[in-house]
Formats: structure tokens, sequence, C-alpha cells
């Protein structure tokens, strides 16, 4: 592998930034999510930094770059549009031991920013090395499709659980096929509230054989790009997929989970057809199309963990 994936703690620590102008401000907000103790050395400084300096969020030494600036830093990040300043700067980095970024000069860089998808305090982060950032913005919005946006939520719950549930699971096996039960929970999946968690974790506690059955309505139309991105989510979740009879809605069911059983139903037969796979503890996906999904949930709102998704 040409880079070592690694999160790093910067909270609390210096971090010099040479360079005062837009790549500056768009760095400097990532290094703030990370809680860095952030110096600008520049002569002159950005509008959005400014305002920054003025809320005492970031340190700007108004003046030119000089070696010295490096003391007492953890890492360096170069932004100037002036290469020959940028190759200096790297070069008293590495005398002193400091991490350092050229900002798009990737033979001076120690290290190099991946793609982020944050939910804090799950992090997912992908990079190509530089080769190819338009497949990693690709594989960035599919991934984005797939984790749910309450994913933070989930995991600050789970994070003050773990003494808990040592209490009534003593091994390490019976603790994990816990969490995944819970985890692929649909009310969990539901969940915006620690309180609606702490309810489901209860209700698995006391009965760990809790289904993890749910119905899943999703309307679609002509456009597969008009689909949400809980609709791609829940599709590619469920374990059977249901499609209208006679229609063709191949180019919807290629973006539901490519191991999942499907089969075709009729509006006299749905109902009686999700009652069968619910009863089975599966996760259920109906398709229907604009005009009659509606109509046709109606019916089906009762099952447990009933969604109606649609177009956006």
């Amino acid at each position: 592998m040409d880079y070592l994936p690694i999160f790093l703690s910067l909270k609390n620590k210096k971090v010099v930034v040479i360079g005062g102008g837009e790549v500056a401000c768009r760095k400097i907000d990532l290094l703030r999510k990370a809680e860095a103790n952030i110096t600008v050395v520049s002569p002159a400084l950005h509008p959005y930094l400014h305002g920054l300096v003025e809320k005492a969020a970031i340190t700007w030494i108004n003046k030119s770059y000089t070696p010295d600036d490096l003391n007492g830093a953890m890492q360096v990040w170069v932004t100037t549009n002036n290469r020959a300043l940028n190759h200096d700067v790297f070069e008293d980095a590495q005398v002193r031991g400091l991490w350092a970024n050229v900002v798009d000069d990737k033979d001076y860089c120690n290290f190099i920013t991946p793609s982020l998808i944050d939910r804090t305090p799950i992090q997912v982060a992908i990079s190509s090395g530089g080769a190819s950032p338009v497949l990693v913005r690709f594989l960035r919005e599919k991934l984005e499709t797939q984790l749910p946006q309450n994913l933070s939520l989930l995991a600050d719950y789970a994070g003050q659980q773990r003494d808990r549930i040592k209490q009534y699971f003593k091994t390490v096996d019976e603790r994990r096929k816990f969490w995944e039960l819970f985890f692929r929970h649909a009310g969990v999946e539901q969940a915006q509230s620690m309180d609606e968690l702490e309810v489901h974790f209860q209700q698995l506690l006391d009965d760990n054989t809790d289904s993890l059955a749910g119905l899943y309505l999703i309307e679609t139309g002509t456009d597969p790009e008009m689909l949400s991105l809980k609709a791609l989510r829940l599709m590619q979740q469920s374990e059977f997929v249901l499609f209208p009879s006679g229609k063709d809605d191949g180019i919807f069911l290629d973006l539901c989970r490519r191991d999942a059983d499907r089969a075709p139903y009729t509006p006299s037969t749905l109902n009686r057809l999700v009652k069968q796979y619910i009863d089975e503890g599966l996760r259920v996906c109906v398709l229907a199309d604009k005009q009659n999904a509606s109509d046709l949930f109606g019916p089906l709102q009762h099952y447990r963990h009933a969604q109606y998704v649609p177009t956006v």
C-alpha cells in the first residue's frame, strides 16, 4: 500500500497553516472539526479567517513565513500559491521531524487527506492515493446511500451501554450477537432519540428473539435518480422484494439487495404475500409506482415498522 490508513488525534495539538487564502479556509475548517490548536502564518488573510480570528477560534501571525514559525508544531499544512516557498516549508518541516502536507503537491506530503463520510464518532475515509479523485467521489456517494443518518446517535448510545451489556452477557460472542440483532432492528434504524433506542434496547434484553421483520414500501417512477438515499438504503437491506406483476421494474430491482429473493404481486395478492414473509421474520421491500403506492400502503401500514418512502 502507498499510504498507511490512520486516524490521528489533533485535539489541542498545535497545527501551523502557512498561507491564509481560500485553500487555507477549507483545511482550517477540517482542522477545527478535529479541535486542533491552529496557528495561521500569512501577511494577508481571507475575510472568513478574519472572522475566526475575531472569535479567537484560530491564531493569526501577521507576517511572512520564517522557519521558526514551525516551533512547537505537531503538523504543518502549506497552502500558498508560491511553489518555491511551499517546498522550502516542507524541507524545514522534515528537518524538525514534523508531518507536513503541501496542498495539491503529493510529492511534498508526508500524509494526504482522504474523502470523508462523517457520522462522528463513526468516520469512513476513502482514498485513491491521488490517482482518481472522481472515482473516490463516486465511491463516497455509494457509501452515503448505505449509511443511516442516525449513525452518530447509534454509536453514542452503544458506547454508553458497553458496561451495562456486560451485566447481561458474560462472553464476547454473546455480546456480539446481541449487538448484531440490535443494529439490524428496523425500529433502531428509524430511531431519532436516545429514548427510542433505550426502548428497543430494553425490549431486546427482555426478549432477544424479537423479530427483525419490517415492511418498506418504496415509491418508484420512471427515474431511479428520484429515489431518496433512505429508499436506496432500505432497498439494499431488504431480504425479500415484491414488485408489480407484469411491470418491467428491472431498473429498480437492480438497485435492491443482490441476494434478496424476488416475487411479483398484484393488488389482490400483496397483503397475503407481505404477511407471509413478515411472519418469516424478513424485511420486505414493496416496489410501487407513484400512482398506486399510497393506496397500496393503506392496508399494510399496521405491519411492524412499516414505512412508506416517497420519491424526492
